[in-house]
This record gives C-alpha cells, sequence and structure tokens, in this order.
C-alpha cells in the first residue's frame, strides 16, 4: 500500500510540473504575441487555471517531503505523551479540514457542470475543468494527512514529524 500511495503522491506532482510548463508556455505566447502583433484568446486565464493546477496538485507530494512550511516551536518545546497528543490532534485537525474541502472542491465541480458555469474571460472554459484539478489536488492532500495520521497512530513517525524533517531542537 505505502508504494501505491507513494506513486500517487508523486503522480500528482507530475502533473503539477506539467501545469507548470503550460503556464511557461501561456506567457511566453503572450510575450511573443506582442512583436508578432497576435493575440491568442484565453491564454491569460490559462496560465491561472493552470498556475492553480500546479498549486493544488504538488499539496500532497510536498507534504508527504515534508517541505511545507510549519511553525513546530510548541512542538518542538513538547516530549513524550505530550508531544504525541499534539501531534496526533494537528493531523486529526488537518484530515478534518481537508477533507471537508475536498468534499467541497467536488461539490464546486458538480454544480459548475450541472448549471453550465463558464468563465467570465474571454475564453469561456467550462468551469468545472480547471475546478477538477483543485478538487483532485486537496483530495490528495486529505489522502496524504490521513496516511501521516495512520502512521502516527500505528507508532511510526509521520513524513510530516519535525523529528524527521532535520529541524534543530531547543533540546539540543
Amino acid at each position: 500500500m505505502r508504494r501505491v500511495l507513494d506513486a500517487v503522491y508523486d503522480a500528482g506532482a507530475i502533473l503539477a510540473a506539467l501545469f507548470m510548463v503550460l503556464i511557461l508556455l501561456n506567457i511566453s505566447l503572450q510575450v511573443l504575441g506582442g512583436p508578432f502583433h497576435f493575440y491568442l484568446r484565453g491564454t491569460d486565464a490559462f496560465a491561472g487555471y493552470s498556475m492553480a493546477a500546479a498549486s493544488f496538485l504538488a499539496l500532497a507530494h510536498t507534504l508527504k517531503r515534508n517541505e511545507h512550511i510549519r511553525v513546530t516551536l510548541l512542538l518542538n518545546r513538547l516530549s513524550g505523551w505530550p508531544r504525541r497528543v499534539l501531534e496526533l490532534w494537528c493531523l486529526g485537525v488537518a484530515c478534518a479540514i481537508s477533507g471537508y474541502f475536498s468534499w467541497f472542491a467536488w461539490k464546486m465541480v458538480w454544480w459548475s457542470w450541472r448549471f453550465h458555469d463558464v468563465s467570465a474571460a474571454d475564453d469561456r472554459t467550462p468551469l468545472w475543468l480547471p475546478q477538477i484539478a483543485m478538487a483532485l489536488g486537496v483530495s490528495l492532500l486529505a489522502v496524504a494527512f490521513a496516511d501521516e495520521l495512520v502512521s502516527a497512530l500505528t507508532g511510526r513517525a509521520p513524513a510530516t514529524s519535525a523529528q524527521n524533517s532535520g529541524e534543530i531542537s531547543h533540546s539540543e
């Protein structure tokens, strides 16, 4: 199961990288359009959609690689059961928040599709298309937080643990 989850997180990161390339291509087309007197309608909107997709699809991979910015001042000062309780509480809250966000994001995709909601920009893109990337990314984040919580509950140190991050402990 571990290999499957890691492959899913890596797939999210690969998709995020592809969307970053799309950002570059869209911005390049906009820049080149000036001197060559052409304008491709919707390139600014597509760059924005790609930026949102890249950001959300990379969240789970970033979390599992312990690259998220975290404030661990209090957690680093604790040890033993108080630290474990706080870490479990934080992971539980993160699961709840990301799970709710995931549910809401998929609900937004559904309503945009159901009501044929389109972008107000020149591109007139059906909004459910770019919203899928956000919903997928935040769903992957919810799975990653659940993965971290299960790791912590089963006694394995979660990847997000300050002990695994190489951070300097104040007790040293």
